[in-house]
């Protein structure tokens, strides 16, 4: 072969390298996986989103990538996450562990598709237009569990109705944080009862508050729902049973761990759902054309053994309507 002739053959053919690597990039999409919590305590909802992508027809490490981004219960960190994963142009970012990853992905970004999953309202936090057509690059799944505080306030009297005082335990750094206050003290003056609000946004602040809280005159207490308490579910429960205070939270997982009861919807088949939805974006469906999937489901779990603990007899009319009663 002529010197000339190699020379234009080997040229041709480093030409069509950065071509080939990124057609081979865009043919495998990469979603970026956003999320308030942390990996080793989120990993059984994280597998649950792997069940949803892959009942969609897509698997991490064959036809998908992930990018994970975790804030580990730091809020102020979501903006800059939700921004780094815009940078490395992914197809589409899940944002998970409340509302506040949702809010920051889609002040990010208003072309990449964002799929949620939250406990607030998407509306009133101006996520979406409506449940039913979203509109914009924002869809997912409303699980309701900061808008039901007050059911569980209510059950929470219901089981410890000889309790002298009822303390709520929230975190003023959540975005839910000014609706939580106002429903859980809407709820207690319709009963003609007051209730003491702990501060508590960080493993300190939620010792001292227990501290605080088993001062008070027979307390019983409502753990408000928050991302960055779930992550620190084991140190609510071992707090709980160390004071000897009946306690009430959002999720099944604090019941599993030692807890007293929970109110609220199945956090895992909320990921699932945020799984499929992402799946279906990946396919070309439009955020803006996918209605906001709302929760229907909510289940009351009791641990008769922690109540048995506390030297608590729970109410027939409570166990009745309890969906899952651990003995």
């Amino acid at each position: 072969m002529r010197r000339r002739a190699f020379i234009t053959l080997v040229g041709g053919v480093a030409a069509g390298w950065p071509m080939a690597a990124g057609a081979q990039q865009h043919a495998t999409p990469v979603i970026g996986f956003l999320s308030s919590r942390s990996p080793h305590e989120a990993a059984y909802v994280v597998a649950a989103f792997h069940r949803g992508l892959r009942e969609g027809g897509y698997s991490e490490g064959q036809n998908v990538g992930i990018e994970y981004r975790w804030a580990e219960g730091e809020y102020d960190r979501l903006p800059e996450l939700a921004a780094d994963l815009v940078r490395r142009r992914v197809a589409l970012i899940a944002s998970t562990g409340g509302i506040g990853a949702a809010i920051a992905a889609k002040q990010a970004t208003s072309t990449i598709p964002v799929v949620f999953t939250a406990g607030d309202d998407p509306i009133k936090h101006g996520l979406v237009a409506s449940l039913n057509r979203p509109g914009g690059n924002v869809t997912g799944i409303y699980n309701f569990i900061s808008a039901i505080e007050a059911k569980r306030f209510g059950l929470l009297r219901e089981t410890a109705p000889a309790a002298g005082s009822i303390a709520v335990l929230l975190n003023p750094s959540y975005v839910g944080f000014d609706v939580q206050l106002k429903d859980l003290q809407e709820a207690a003056r319709a009963v003609g009862r007051r209730i003491d609000v702990f501060h508590a946004g960080s493993e300190a602040d939620i010792h001292a508050a227990f501290r605080a809280v088993a001062r008070l005159p027979a307390p019983a207490l409502l753990v408000g729902a928050d991302p960055f308490f779930n992550g620190r579910r084991e140190q609510l429960v071992t707090l709980a049973a160390h004071y000897s205070i009946p306690a009430m939270y959002e999720l099944r997982e604090y019941v599993l761990a030692g807890g007293l009861m929970s109110y609220g919807t199945n956090l895992a088949d909320a990921y699932r759902q945020v799984g499929n939805y992402a799946a279906r974006v990946l396919k070309g469906d439009k955020p803006a054309d996918l209605p906001v999937v709302q929760a229907s489901k909510f289940e009351l779990v009791v641990n008769l053994k922690t109540a048995k603990a506390l030297d608590l007899t729970i109410p027939p009319g409570v166990l009745a309507i309890a969906d899952e009663v651990i003995e």
